[in-house]
């Protein structure tokens, strides 16, 4: 078993497999939470400043105990800086915002204003099938919730990669583990957009990051396409995990309405060619299926 390293910080304790200093996270305020069970490479804090303002802070550098070798330090250090600019570009009402970003002796950090809300793929804490059976996991409460402020969320979802599509960048590694929930306020945040890509590219790695859940055909193919189309199946695949059967895509499974379902079903049809050609075409088809279903 390899050997893990147990720090504590304002009595927060929290694992790494090496030895790392944070005493650059002093001058921001106190830790009152770690997430060190990440598999990218990266640790994040959670801080409360002297005035109670809250901020999330993701540090790249120190060894944490999931990453995989494709994410060593060196690699997350690079991912990180460089999604500094996507997190810019890409400012939007639905999306954690970036307010800071620094170079420590070690790493690198991005400070985000903190985030109300619990993630709908705590797969840590709820892993399968407890992610869908536990009444305490997030995702199980989301699904309870009214058709009506699931439908809400995902149009929040889509409105944002109307904008992400508009600004030139394709997302990569979109999924359930991006969105953070505030079940008290009904709002729904997006986070992690880390390896959105500006422009379109071809697939250079095979099975490429994220959830199989939700990538499309061209994202495990060697020389494929990835696109605004590759998006458009991106954004159905999650039309059915907030409203469907996740993977089980039969109708059977919707919990809204047939409209809407025939706008998801085309948009994770596996050919390319019978999918809506952008992420706007199925944003605009998806309002209109919600005013056939008023």
């Amino acid at each position: 078993m390899t050997d893990q390293f147990q720090l504590e910080m304002d009595g927060v304790s929290f694992v790494l497999l090496e030895p790392h200093s944070f005493e650059w996270l002093r001058p921001l305020g106190n830790i009152f939470r770690v997430f060190d069970q990440q598999d990218s490479g990266n640790l994040s804090f959670g801080i409360v400043q002297q005035d109670g303002h809250r901020l999330f802070v993701k540090y790249a550098g120190a060894s944490t105990i999931h990453a995989s070798s494709a994410n060593s330090p060196l690699e997350a250090i690079r991912n990180l800086k460089s999604s500094v600019s996507v997190y810019e570009n890409l400012a939007h009402d639905t999306l954690i915002r970036l307010t800071n970003h620094f170079a420590t002796d070690q790493g690198y950090a991005c400070v985000f204003d903190w985030v109300d809300g619990e993630g709908l793929h705590p797969h840590w804490s709820f892993p399968p099938p407890a992610k869908y059976e536990d009444p305490r996991s997030p995702y199980y409460r989301f699904r309870q919730l009214p058709v009506k402020a699931r439908i809400q969320a995902m149009g929040q979802i889509l409105d944002f990669h109307m904008e992400v599509e508009r600004k030139g960048y394709v997302a990569v590694d979109f999924y359930d583990g991006s969105l953070i929930y505030d079940f008290e306020q009904n709002k729904i945040k997006i986070c992690d957009i880390d390896l959105y890509n500006k422009g379109s590219f071809t697939n250079t790695m095979g099975r490429m990051w994220g959830s199989s859940r939700f990538m499309s055909p061209e994202e495990f193919e060697l020389g494929a396409p990835i696109d605004g189309i590759t998006n458009v199946f991106n954004m159905g695949a999650m039309a059915f995990s907030l409203l469907g059967g996740e993977k089980d895509r039969s109708y059977a499974k919707w919990d809204a309405e047939r409209a809407l379902y025939e706008v998801a079903v085309r948009a994770v049809d596996p050919d390319r060619a019978c999918r809506y050609a952008s992420v706007a075409d199925l944003g605009e088809a998806w309002k209109l299926a919600m005013r056939q279903g008023q």
